[in-house]
């Protein structure tokens, strides 16, 4: 293929001006830009049109088309998509500029646990859900389409319906590494694909963060094609035992060779949300406080369970935390490793900003700051309508997350209104022990 870079450095991509060069990717370059009209940093997806020609004579038209088809979703796990349009040289799409990590960087750090890898995978389903109910079909699911933005582990997924305009036989083999194994059967041997091919897609995806290990893989392409079209993958539990039998059962249903047998991406999302809860009744539990006309309203389920739900999502908070702090440059489209990372022992965590859960003098749960060595601290009111709000907002999430079959678009504003406690808290503590 002949180098199909511009020499020139580019100033300006239509009327978007460009700030610096993100990357390369296989769809070109990425850059970092402005937006005059509405003064809002942007993301810049460009390829070269003549490599697009390269691809077929409705290479170009299908790109902008595909493009403005993912431009229609808005999903707070979709990354939004603002503009798109050509210059001489470029096709370009302008999109939400994200900061924050890859799940292939978080995948690189080692082994997820159990109910990070539940929540990476509900939200990415519910993406799926989502697009796929308004006809849109992603097909290049892999970790590193999907990036964890923020402080709450909020994940977006990238690249809906356009990184595939460019995997053909035009395309090197090294920039085809990273999808094959994530691609379901029928998309290997180039068959008409439907939603169930990204269900087939986040089983490999949802496999390895949970085993640490690819579920198809091998030393060259053809090896890797071959595997994903007529080997099963080694069953999750006999890498990991301790995984549940009902987890297990949906990873081998979602990485059947037969998509008919796939769940789809609705049906997904549930099962992933009855897991979850199954994780948080297992859980050793302290006494639950008696049910107020809030909890009152989740009929199926006990005040008990909501409590478990909620701390494994803060658990899942605090993790995420430790995963993409030491790296908050933007990763738009990395490229992934060829080999599988070694299996790393699960990073501790420090707490010592967090709350966390003590009796209190009538029995029930309270909030306490784990940082406080000294016996019987005075209570500080302040601190303490601090906690109860987090937990009150705790609680309201969670119960949007089980009435709704759509996540709620308030959940956004609640995780940032959360976010916003965590810092006051924090920022409060230092001030009251300098």
């Amino acid at each position: 293929m002949p180098d199909l870079t511009l020499a020139v450095p580019i100033v300006k991509i239509g009327r978007y001006e460009i700030l610096d060069e993100v990357g390369q990717g296989a769809m070109g370059t990425v850059y970092r830009a402005r937006d005059p009209l509405i003064e809002r940093t942007v993301a810049i997806k460009t390829v070269p049109i003549a490599q697009l020609r390269q691809e077929g004579a409705d290479a170009e038209s299908r790109f902008l088309r595909e493009a403005q088809s993912a431009g229609r979703l808005s999903h707070p796990n979709i990354v939004t998509i603002y503009d798109v349009g050509e210059t001489d040289e470029l096709a370009y799409i302008a999109m939400e500029y994200l900061s924050g990590a890859t799940l292939r960087d978080v995948m690189n750090k080692g082994p997820i646990p159990l109910e990070l890898a539940l929540d990476t995978a509900t939200q990415m389903a519910e993406a799926l859900a989502f697009a796929h109910e308004h006809g849109v079909i992603h097909r290049d699911i892999k970790p590193a389409n999907a990036v964890i933005t923020g402080q709450h582990g909020r994940v977006k997924l990238t690249d809906f319906g356009i990184a595939h305009l460019l995997n053909s036989d035009h395309t090197q083999t090294g920039q085809m590494l990273g999808s094959p194994r994530y691609m379901s059967p029928e998309q290997a041997m180039g068959r008409e694909i439907d939603g169930h091919s990204d269900i087939f897609s986040l089983g490999a995806v949802l496999y390895e963060m949970l085993t640490g290990q690819y579920a198809f893989d091998g030393d060259s392409l053809p090896a890797i094609v071959y595997r994903v079209v007529h080997e099963t993958s080694v069953p999750a539990t006999s890498l990991r035992p301790e995984l549940p039998a009902a987890l297990a059962g949906l990873l081998a249903r979602m990485l059947d060779k037969n998509p008919q047998v796939r769940p789809d991406a609705r049906d997904v999302v549930n099962a992933l949300h009855t897991l979850t809860l199954a994780q948080a009744a297992d859980a050793p539990q302290a006494p639950a406080s008696p049910p107020s006309s809030r909890t009152s309203r989740l009929r199926p389920m006990s005040v008990l369970g909501v409590i478990a739900v909620m701390l494994l999502i803060a658990g899942g908070i605090i993790v995420m935390d430790h995963f993409i702090a030491p790296s908050q440059q933007p990763a738009l489209t990395p490229t992934p490793p060829l080999a599988p990372t070694p299996p790393a022992a699960d990073a501790s965590q420090d707490a010592a900003a967090q709350p966390v859960e003590a009796a209190g003098s009538d029995g029930q749960p309270s909030l306490m700051p784990a940082e406080t060595d000294s016996p019987a601290p005075k209570p500080d009111e302040y601190l303490a309508g601090l906690d109860k709000k987090q937990v009150e907002l705790r609680i309201k999430r969670t119960e949007m997350l089980l009435q709704y079959t759509e996540q709620h678009p308030d959940v956004v504003q609640i995780d940032r209104q959360l976010e916003q406690l965590r810092i006051e808290r924090r920022n409060y503590l230092r001030q009251k022990k300098s």
